[in-house]
Order: C-alpha cells, then sequence, then structure tokens
C-alpha cells in the first residue's frame, strides 16, 4: 500500500469500529472485464446492510485506469467509488466520485 492507500485503509478501520462498515480487504478481489484484461479495486468493502463496494484510491487518474472502473462498474452489480485524498487547504478528508 502507498501512503495514500494507508490512510484511507485506517479510515475504514474506524468507519467498522462505527459499525458502519462489517469487512474491507485490499486488493481483495480481481475483475475480468475481457480476455487477460482484469481490474483489482484498492478495497473491496462490505457496508452494514450488506452492501459491496469497490473503492479505487487516485492522486491522479490515467485514461486506462478511468476506462478500467467505468467498464467495471457496467459488467458488475456493486457501487463503484474513486476516492482521492483532499489537500488540508480544503479541509481535509477525501473526495468521492460514484460511478
Amino acid at each position: 500500500m502507498n501512503k495514500t492507500e494507508e490512510a484511507y485503509s485506517r479510515y475504514l478501520e474506524i468507519k467498522k469500529s462505527a459499525g458502519l462498515l462489517v469487512w474491507f480487504k485490499f486488493e481483495g478481489v480481481k475483475l475480468r472485464l475481457a480476455d487477460n484484461t482484469f481490474y483489482t479495486p484498492d478495497f473491496v468493502v462490505m457496508n452494514s446492510d450488506g452492501t459491496m463496494e469497490m473503492h479505487e484510491i487516485k492522486g491522479f487518474w490515467t485514461d486506462d485506469a478511468r476506462v478500467k472502473i467505468k467498464v467495471a462498474a457496467d459488467m458488475y452489480p456493486f457501487k463503484f467509488l474513486a476516492i482521492k485524498a483532499q489537500s488540508k487547504k480544503a479541509g481535509g478528508g477525501w473526495q468521492i466520485e460514484e460511478f
């Protein structure tokens, strides 16, 4: 894990302690998009209501990464979220984009 992913893991642990989610795993699933093409979300998360989410932690986006998450969101019945750390100037926390 890089530093941003480590920080997000700590954030998820706090949410888990608060009962908002029951489980999460770093790179816990690998989704097939096509022959020899896969997408591995940074975190798979199970919320307290049983819904599953795929969380992608990004400092910046490459075109390839954005295409893969969009294709995965169209193919699989999970909520896909892109998470970006906000600067302290911007108030900190996490900026979330849903696909």
